[in-house]
């Protein structure tokens, strides 16, 4: 297969991942928005989680949002649960791996926060208990997946479900929409123009 094919193959597979999730997703986003910025001007905090990529992606969007994203700004209460590695490996050792996010959402987390959950798979057993956790606190809970929406969909309160089985266009698509939740919340909050 020539180089030119490939790249062909990888950005329609991309552009249908992406264009086939704000086709269905849009409204919720929008709504997710809403909430956020509620939630931020009642001094709550966004709590993200996932593993690996989405690990990465959860600590890139709480940094938007204590950093800046487009605008300087006041900074926004957010913090990813995969940064302490102390904690991860207590609780991975002492509980099991399944409960190294639902821990530190029972310490951190606040009735009024809002829980952003990521898995590709949407069937990552951690991330279903730290769902489970939030929403005894009376965290609204989202979950960014991909495929089928996985196990999670039966628990979260908000899906934001990518409409690929490609794990690589999953990923490029929750960082985009994660992105677009930024803009709009800055937009919400008056730190930018439309």
């Amino acid at each position: 297969m020539q180089s030119q094919e490939i790249f062909s193959r990888i950005l329609a597979d991309h552009k249908q991942a992406v264009e086939g999730f704000f086709a269905q997703q849009s409204a919720d986003l929008e709504l997710l928005a809403q909430k956020c910025t509620e939630a931020f001007k009642a001094n709550k905090k966004i709590i993200l989680c996932g593993n690996g990529g989405s690990a990465s992606d959860a600590q890139h969007i709480a940094a938007e949002f204590v950093g800046r994203f487009l605008k300087d700004r006041q900074a926004l209460p957010s913090i990813a649960l995969t940064t302490d590695t102390s904690i991860l490996t207590a609780v991975g050792n002492d509980y099991g791996y399944d409960y190294v996010f639902s821990r530190q959402v029972e310490a951190l987390g606040q009735e009024g926060d809002i829980f952003i959950g990521i898995s590709t798979s949407g069937n990552s057993g951690n991330v279903i208990k730290a769902v489970e956790a939030a929403k005894e606190k009376g965290i609204y809970a989202v979950v960014l997946s991909g495929r089928d929406g996985g196990a999670l969909k039966e628990y979260a309160d908000m899906n934001l479900i990518v409409p690929s089985d490609i794990t690589a266009h999953i990923q490029e698509t929750h960082i985009m929409a994660l992105h677009t939740l930024c803009t709009l919340i800055e937009v919400e909050m008056g730190f930018q123009e439309v």
